[in-house]
């Protein structure tokens, strides 16, 4: 059997929000002391803003001017690059200035106006970009966002000519408070030339399920094994939040990861990743 070269994997990983600056530090150091020595790239995630809460009392974090100072501290003490996502067209360019992956959430990858500045925020900034998959949508139409960036670029004019875009698979709607992950999807996504991201968390969430109907549940027990099918599939990335105390986190606790473990996970995920673009492909592509 042939073999290849690996190059690092790209790991997107923190608490679902901004809970409070002590919070935040507390993961961003036991995952950088958890994954030191290991081939990943950590991208330290955190949402200064929960915009999308199921109900009108959920938490929703500091903002952006309180926020992004926290994160810049992660990046100043820890040295960590950092993620978080962007809600609103003219926040693109604020959060720009300090964060180094900016991500469109799910429920707004078909806004025009957001894929747009964010897209120009990241040119402009150097930044890389993550544009989640929605819920709705099927993986080979998500070539119409990539052809939104794509478009962008063709009109810039500063110094950095193409976005470091990544598409990430979240998961899909099926039925009523139920989502599922098809695996094809990561061969349909990478056929546009990104690399694609499995979020190992949002796509095991139970939306409206949990007490009352007023917060999302999870299925955190599928979690692993759904993560270890993504990568066997061919995904390059991945995505998980994860907290200290999940059953005490103030958003998406059910779905969220034991901090005291990810290092181990990690190991093994990098296992499945390895073996998966080892393997030779012994059918051609399909043609288009």
């Amino acid at each position: 059997m042939s073999t290849v070269q690996v190059n690092p994997m790209t790991l997107i990983a923190g608490p679902c929000v901004i809970e409070d600056e002590g919070l935040v530090m507390e993961v961003a150091t036991e995952l950088k002391r958890q994954l030191h020595g290991l081939p990943v790239q950590l991208f330290f995630k955190a949402s200064f803003d929960k915009a999308n809460r199921t109900s009108i009392d959920g938490f929703r974090g500091p903002g952006i001017t309180e926020g992004l100072k926290i994160l810049g501290r992660v990046k100043e003490k820890l040295g960590l690059p950092v993620l978080t996502d962007i809600h609103e067209a003219d926040q693109a360019i604020e959060v720009a200035k300090v964060v180094d992956f900016l991500q469109v959430p799910a429920f707004l990858c078909r806004q025009t106006d957001l894929i747009v500045a964010v897209t120009e925020a990241a040119l402009q900034w150097n930044r890389k970009m993550n544009v989640k998959k929605g819920q709705f949508l099927a993986p080979w139409d998500v070539k119409n966002i990539v052809d939104k960036v794509r478009a962008v670029e063709a009109k810039h004019t500063g110094p950095h000519k193409k976005v470091d875009l990544h598409l990430t698979e979240r998961g899909v709607c099926f039925g009523y408070n139920s989502l599922v992950v098809d695996m094809i999807s990561f061969q349909a996504m990478a056929k546009m030339g990104v690399p694609t991201i499995y979020d190992a968390t949002h796509s095991i969430q139970v939306p409206g399920g949990g007490a009352g109907g007023k917060s999302t549940g999870g299925k955190r027990e599928y979690l692993e094994v759904l993560a270890r099918a993504a990568f066997s599939a061919g995904a390059d990335g991945l995505f998980m939040e994860c907290h200290p105390r999940p059953a005490l986190a103030k958003s998406d606790g059910p779905n969220a990861f034991y901090l005291e473990h990810v290092g181990e996970f990690i190991k093994q995920i990098l296992e499945f990743r390895r073996l998966a673009q080892t393997f030779p492909k012994l059918l051609p592509e399909a043609r288009a």
